[in-house]
């Protein structure tokens, strides 16, 4: 244990060594420039996209739920055809041959 306190110590002031002049100080670990605060800011028309896809549902208890999508119409990958894709399918699975055989 003493061992790793000296490396440590060691490690400490080879830090407090270094030449920081003309260096302005951190005031946290994160990007302070313009770029990262504009980036970071947001507001509705940043929301919009997210807003439009929510309902209000209920009369006395009013609950906000995202609008269902008709999956027919959707392009997601839960549409996607795996079985379509496959060479040989068994009901609802596709079989891989694995004698290495083709």
């Amino acid at each position: 244990m003493m061992s790793t306190l000296s490396s440590q110590l060691h490690f400490v002031r080879e830090i407090q060594n270094v030449n920081t002049e003309g260096v302005e100080p951190m005031r946290s670990l994160r990007d302070e420039t313009a770029n990262a605060d504009k980036d970071s800011t947001f507001g509705l028309e940043n929301l919009a996209s997210t807003l439009e896809q929510e309902e209000i549902i209920g009369n006395h208890h009013q609950r906000i739920r995202r609008k269902t999508v008709d999956q027919k119409t959707s392009n997601t990958a839960e549409n996607w055809d795996v079985l379509g894709c496959a060479e040989k399918t068994v009901g609802r699975y596709f079989m891989v041959d694995s004698t290495g055989k083709e």
